[in-house]
């Protein structure tokens, strides 16, 4: 008898086991495919998409991570609090960010849109890969000061992620690789270009006069650095800020070793500037008002200084008007709103 009731004990044990392997390893539909379109008239996209196709499984999956504070050690700083998409996915109001601890980031947060883009990340081009960033974002001691496998760790248990993952990768590992690949996909999908300047090239708006003439002289004073349609030409330059001798970053210098890229940094994007302040790699200057003083007889000459800001580049008060009236038409709205980019 002892022997009959082990036996069922046994079948019925190894059924429970097998069909709970059945239901985590249960079918699962592949993800849906997303085609980010290239914009008319924007150049070739940078990103290899090959090796990260987006899906819409792997978006959702990567805004759940990007709103979550379980990325940073005392949950209180996740991806969105330096990049908040009200602000044009930078920060508002101070120079720097805040990290772990009542720190601080060693650079004013740039905005992350039109990733797809860029062919190298950080204001210095330190990265190459755009994984790559969040490792580095949640190791640093002065942001997120986690590791990544108490990260994966406080991921794995939750059974939301683990349903995340598993539909956006076929099984519920939920792994590094997995998990910037997922922010990626979601970073990616934040593409800006619908902002009245977008309008007007595609003929469905028309700009005001002191637009168009803020674009005449856009197009005649700044648009060598800050190149159409994307208003970066992706180079690193000194416009010729000193040293903050508090931070002591020397820019694109501290990835080449190279002294000719000394305070170096890359030409950043004026879309949805009107959000983005305060401006430059340090968040020094608070408005446009600041830029066009510096611009205009603040510039400091040394070894590296790019030509094309040594001798200045005047703007009379008039000219400053029309030129912000100008850069107002890169904020876009739609963006800024978009209910997909928002905490699920």
């Amino acid at each position: 008898m002892k022997r009959v009731v082990i036996i069922i004990f046994f079948f019925i044990t190894s059924g429970s086991i097998l069909l709970n392997a059945c239901r985590r390893n249960s079918y699962v539909p592949p993800p849906t495919p997303i085609t980010l379109q290239n914009p008319a008239g924007w150049p070739a996209m940078q990103y290899n998409f090959s090796a990260n196709p987006i899906t819409e499984q792997g978006v959702l999956l990567g805004r759940y991570l990007f709103h979550d504070g379980r990325l940073s050690k005392d949950g209180n700083y996740p991806c969105s609090s330096c990049h908040e998409q009200a602000a044009g996915f930078t920060h508002e109001d101070h120079p720097l960010a805040h990290g772990y601890g009542g720190s601080h980031t060693n650079r004013n947060p740039p905005g992350i849109y039109n990733m797809a883009w860029y062919s190298e990340y950080f204001q210095d081009g330190s990265k190459k890969k755009l994984e790559d960033v969040y490792i580095s974002h949640i190791t640093a001691p002065n942001e997120m000061a986690e590791t990544v496998e108490n990260v994966l760790n406080k991921l794995r248990q939750d059974a939301t992620y683990r349903t995340l993952f598993r539909n956006a990768f076929g099984t519920e590992d939920i792994t590094e690789d997995r998990m910037t690949k997922a922010l990626s996909q979601f970073v990616l999908t934040i593409v800006s270009n619908n902002s009245k300047y977008d309008k007007v090239k595609r003929g469905e708006a028309t700009f005001t006069l002191p637009e168009q003439l803020g674009y005449d002289i856009f197009k005649n004073k700044c648009s060598s650095c800050h190149q159409e349609p994307l208003f970066t030409d992706f180079t690193y330059r000194n416009i010729g800020m000193p040293l903050d001798n508090s931070l002591m970053d020397f820019g694109r210098m501290k990835v080449t070793n190279n002294k000719a890229d000394s305070l170096k940094f890359r030409v950043l994007s004026l879309r949805n500037s009107q959000l983005t302040r305060p401006f430059g790699h340090d968040g020094r200057f608070f408005s446009f008002t600041n830029m066009y003083m510096h611009y205009n007889s603040q510039v400091v000459n040394g070894p590296t200084t790019d030509p094309a800001v040594v001798p200045g580049i005047p703007l009379s008060n008039f000219e400053q008007g029309q030129l912000t009236a100008f850069l107002n038409t890169l904020t876009d709205s739609v963006m800024l709103n978009n209910p997909k980019f928002a905490k699920p």
